[in-house]
């Protein structure tokens, strides 16, 4: 009987959070569906650690339920807030189409993961040909990125730099880093003091294959990962 009530609980938590299955791409995503998921897990996860731990199983897993719930929503309202705020500030919409980075009219394309904000910067609006130097417009995009930044000094940034396949790999994993790097440092000179990490991911994990030129301008792009956990930092060159 223990054990059917924490269940219970567990179930009736997540019916409480009216927690949808299938979340839409959204111009701006009011869904807040990282809230709801990081607190539906936080919920379950703390009515099971609260029933353990409590010799009367079912008041311990109703407060764990409450304060798993009350964590996993905080995490997943700030990476709703920033991948919205990041969408905003680069005139664009959250994304979480995967067929959008393949889509040439997406010279931006700001997404969500269930641990990660991502902003996907297209090469042909960032750097002239065989360059790490950012152009005006990149310039003005990177600094928009700096002023969210500032709003959130805490989280973690990780940018990777991505080619096409021609020329060597050695040659082409120096300019992905150099232009991460170029970057990395515009958003430091406009203020934001986060923890950046940059990567360079030479012409690894292309978006299309590389089999003509308008596919191998799909691949050269620099991506920015937004983290609130250093825990939860993927390789952007392999994942």
């Amino acid at each position: 009987m223990k054990r059917k009530s924490i269940i219970a609980v567990a179930l009736a938590t997540i019916l409480m959070s009216g927690c949808a299955l299938v979340e839409p791409n959204l111009v701006k995503d009011d869904s807040y569906q990282r809230t709801k998921s990081g607190a539906v897990l936080g919920a379950v996860a703390g009515a099971v650690i609260g029933a353990v731990k409590s010799k009367k199983h079912l008041e311990g897993a109703l407060v764990g339920a409450a304060a798993g719930a009350a964590v996993g929503g905080g995490v997943g309202y700030l990476l709703d807030e920033q991948a919205n705020a990041v969408a905003e500030a680069l005139g664009t919409g959250v994304n979480n189409d995967p067929l959008a980075l393949a889509d040439p009219s997406n010279s931006i394309v700001v997404s969500k993961g269930d641990k990660y904000v991502k902003i996907m910067f297209r090469d042909a609006m960032m750097f002239p040909y065989n360059s790490d130097q950012l152009t005006p417009t990149a310039r003005d995009k990177v600094s928009r990125l700096a002023k969210v930044l500032r709003m959130y000094p805490k989280t973690i940034v990780q940018v990777a730099g991505f080619t096409d396949d021609r020329g060597s790999y050695e040659y082409n994993y120096r300019l992905s880093l150099k232009r991460a790097q170029s970057v990395a440092n515009l958003l430091k000179a406009n203020g934001a003091t986060n923890p950046i990490y940059v990567k360079g991911c030479s012409y690894n994990k292309p978006i299309v294959p590389n089999k003509s030129e308008a596919q191998r301008a799909l691949n050269r792009r620099v991506e920015v990962y937004l983290y609130n956990n250093p825990a939860d930092a993927i390789d952007p060159c392999r994942n």
